[in-house]
């Protein structure tokens, strides 16, 4: 198996199962032009995300790390009509650029940019009484992964969904010894997930146009109290 079969795999169901998107093509290509990081989600992750959205009838979604808006758009398309999304980004730039696509989509009105590091964004929606969130995507730095988890607990109720992207890490995840922090992160969050009494998850590996990596998914559990 090779990346270029993992990448043609992914194109050809792309291809057959994804509309042409002119808004989302435009916020890869805007995205590109700005020098961000070519670390978006692909367009068949994107729909996937925008299905979890549909199934759990989302009408309150935190996302963890915007980057150009483009996993942003495909959640907020999938929210239940009157529904809210807040996405925080660390960096300026990206969020303007994240700015720029979300507007271009039409989902100023309904998308809500914040601008900080989550660790300090988080506890201020908390205080706000943003949540409970419906569906939570965590897909920001792995060092600080266990925190952000720690922080959806609270902001979620019974039913909530969490998902955290790229927890495989070309399989270097299960190395207890890897001088990597976001490996560290990583397998930290794995372990508070595993004591957490008030979640049931599963984690997925995957291969792709994003190369060998995974996702955890996260259910609230119907007995779960913040």
């Amino acid at each position: 198996m090779t990346q270029d079969l993992w990448t043609a795999v992914d194109r050809y169901f792309s291809d057959k199962l994804l509309q042409k998107d002119p808004t989302l093509d435009a916020a890869i290509e805007s995205a590109e032009k700005a020098g961000l990081p070519a670390i978006a989600v692909s367009p068949n992750q994107g729909k996937f995300l925008h299905l979890l959205a549909q199934l759990v009838n989302a009408r309150a979604i935190l996302e963890l790390g915007t980057l150009g808006g483009y996993s942003t758009i495909w959640l907020a398309r999938g929210m239940r009509s009157g529904g809210r999304l807040i996405t925080v980004e660390l960096d300026p730039k990206h969020a303007e650029v994240a700015r720029s696509n979300i507007s271009r989509a039409g989902l100023r009105d309904v998308v809500d940019v914040r601008i900080g590091s989550a660790l300090e964004v988080l506890p201020q929606l908390s205080a706000e009484q943003s949540g409970p969130f419906d569906l939570i995507f965590i897909d920001a730095d792995k060092q600080n992964i266990p925190a952000y988890f720690e922080w959806s607990m609270k902001l979620s109720h019974p039913g909530t969904l969490i998902v955290v992207d790229n927890v495989v890490r070309d399989g270097e995840v299960i190395d207890p010894n890897s001088p990597d922090d976001r490996i560290a992160g990583v397998r930290k969050f794995v372990d508070a997930l595993a004591a957490e009494p008030g979640a049931s998850a599963t984690t997925i590996q995957t291969v792709g146009t994003k190369g060998y990596d995974g996702f955890t998914m996260v259910l609230v559990g119907a007995d779960y109290r913040r």
